[in-house]
This record gives C-alpha cells, structure tokens and sequence, in this order.
C-alpha cells in the first residue's frame, strides 16, 4: 500500500500548509499565527479582538472603521461618534456612506 501523506489546511492568507503548532482558528479556518494580522492597520490579531468580513480579518476598530455606521446620530451619542474612516491607513472605501440618498436633500 502506498504512502499517502497527511493533507494540511491551507491558511486562506498564504496558501501554505497550516501545522497544529502554529495555528490560530477564524472565520471558520485555519491561520498562520504570523498571517493572523489585521488586513487594514496589520496589527496582531488574537481571539478576543478579531472580526471576519469576506474572508478578511480585521481588528475591532478597523473593522467599524470600514463596514460601521457613519455619520451623526449613530451609537451612544456624540462622545462615542468617529468620524474616523482609516483612510490614513489606507482604507479607501466604506460600506456605508453618510451622503443622503433622496435627490430632493442632496
């Protein structure tokens, strides 16, 4: 009988083989410790601050950065309201716009 070697995950960053020892799970897949990293600031990621939005991962704040609600009116009040899009790290779209979308305002 031939010898069949062991399939490993692919790390959906990567595309290389993800070991037991070096795995960090998400959305559902296995990572690379070292590919487990914000994809907007590239911070490291961990399981107590990593979201997942198509097939990317991102940390909390960058995460509502790109996919949040914009604008005012949103959230706890002012004093929590950010304006902040990540564009100076390089986000340079949003999933969500503040501009009005009825003709007659805009």
């Amino acid at each position: 009988m031939p010898f069949k070697p062991v399939e490993h995950p692919k790390c959906p960053k990567c595309s290389k083989s993800v070991y037991a020892a070096e795995e960090m799970l998400a959305a559902g897949q296995k990572w690379h410790k070292t590919c487990f990293k914000c994809g907007l600031c590239h911070k490291s990621l961990d399981s107590t601050n990593a979201t997942e939005h198509g097939g990317e991962l991102y940390c909390k704040q960058c995460y509502g950065r790109k996919f949040g609600p914009k604008g005012y009116g949103f959230g706890q009040g002012a004093g929590t309201l950010s304006m902040d899009t990540g564009a100076h790290l390089g986000n340079t779209e949003t999933q969500m716009s503040n501009k009005p979308t009825d003709p007659n305002y805009g």
